[in-house]
């Protein structure tokens, strides 16, 4: 026995908001798949960067990184985790551009 069209079409709608529902709350846990596939493609893993993390802070606290350098090296980590954007390019200094015309 065939069932009707109506039934088809129902769960086919059906269907397609389960499939948003888990697309939307994914997102919404940053779980993206094209996320998850970059993230595996490319890079360390979240616990390396945040191990780069902690040795970068210890190394800021103990002075041996200034605060330019550290909110650079900062926002580096924090975007190959996903959570910021990326930071600026750097410019050569002026002194250094200067040396590298002679």
């Amino acid at each position: 026995m065939a069932s009707s069209p109506q039934s088809y079409q129902k769960r086919q709608r059906e269907l397609r908001k389960k499939e948003r529902k888990a697309e939307k709350q994914a997102i919404r846990h940053g779980r993206s798949a094209a996320k998850k596939e970059a993230a595996a493609e490319e890079g360390p893993s979240e616990d390396e960067l945040l191990e780069e993390f902690r040795i970068l802070n210890e190394a800021f606290a103990a002075g041996e990184v200034d605060q330019d350098d550290f909110d650079y090296r900062k926002a580096e980590i924090f975007h190959k985790m996903g959570l910021g954007e990326a930071p600026e390019p750097r410019e050569e200094s002026t002194e250094e551009a200067a040396v590298g015309e002679d």
